[in-house]
């Protein structure tokens, strides 16, 4: 069995190796013919346009950086609340029943969120702020929210279920109030958890596609929290069906693909270095 359990592991670490010679290897080449500059903070995406096309990206990222940042600020607070109102609040049949929905809402695929979200949150939007399209970056990041709040709550739960009762029967025994013991006991005992629950949920944001492709307006624009955007995720989806074998188009989705991935990676590596440590 143990040398069963290390083939696992080190099949799934080859894997993620053959993922990244894979990206490198088909990312790199766009990168050198358009160049590292003007792909990465050139303004203009515009590869099937005859006489001038370009090729810059600047928009994808700072869409990226902004809709995961704007999901990940409003899902942490909400998150880890609710995992301290079902650990530690709740009647038990209520929280079974709201621990029920939280696990529904983590198995609903993402397409339904984005189905849901065109249908009723873009026409809300439009009419709340009198618009031409509701489908914007603000959309985006609501059903991002959404999306990761599955992630943070059932982990952040899980660990905050994990604490010693001593801890909280100690600290309500010098007379801490109950809500005192849930914050300045129980969440500073289960912050490794919490700072766990924290790197799902921005891995879950940061890559989310297709929800995301229905509800933002698919628009190569810089980001502003009221106009169209696209995403590095929504780039590569909504052009590769159709960009041609072996053109610039093509390779530039890949280098695309390269982008996120390091992105990615240096967002991981931070959130499990900088947090945890401090955690």
């Amino acid at each position: 069995m143990k040398a069963l359990f290390s083939l696992c592991g080190l099949i799934s670490v080859g894997f993620v190796l053959c993922i990244s010679v894979y990206l490198v290897v088909s990312g790199i080449p766009a990168i050198q013919k358009i160049g590292l500059v003007d792909f990465l903070l050139g303004e203009t995406w515009a590869p099937t346009n005859s006489t001038d096309p370009a090729y810059g990206i600047l928009p994808f990222i700072l869409t990226s950086i902004y809709g995961t940042a704007g999901a990940v600020l409003l899902g942490i607070p909400l998150g880890v609340l609710t995992s301290i109102f079902l650990a530690k609040v709740a009647p038990p049949k209520m929280a079974a029943v709201v621990r029920s929905a939280v696990q529904l809402l983590a198995g609903i695929p993402s397409v339904v969120y984005g189905l849901v979200g065109m249908i009723v949150l873009v026409p809300a939007i439009q009419a709340l702020f009198n618009l031409t399209s509701g489908a914007t970056l603000a959309a985006a990041i609501v059903v991002l929210t959404i999306m990761v709040l599955p992630s943070i709550i059932n982990v952040s739960e899980t660990a905050l279920a994990a604490v010693p009762s001593e801890y909280e029967e100690a600290s309500l025994a010098l007379g801490a109030t109950d809500m005192e013991t849930f914050f300045r006991v129980s969440l500073p005992a289960a912050k490794n958890g919490i700072a766990a629950a924290i790197v799902l949920g921005v891995g879950r944001a940061i890559g989310e596609a297709m929800a995301i492709i229905m509800v933002s307006g698919n628009v190569a624009n810089m980001p502003g929290l009221l106009d169209p955007v696209r995403f590095m995720t929504t780039a590569i989806a909504s052009e590769m069906s159709y960009a041609a074998a072996g053109s610039l188009q093509r390779e530039a989705l890949f280098s695309i693909g390269l982008v996120l991935f390091l992105f990615i990676l240096m967002i991981n590596v931070f959130l499990n270095v900088f947090v945890k440590r401090r955690a």
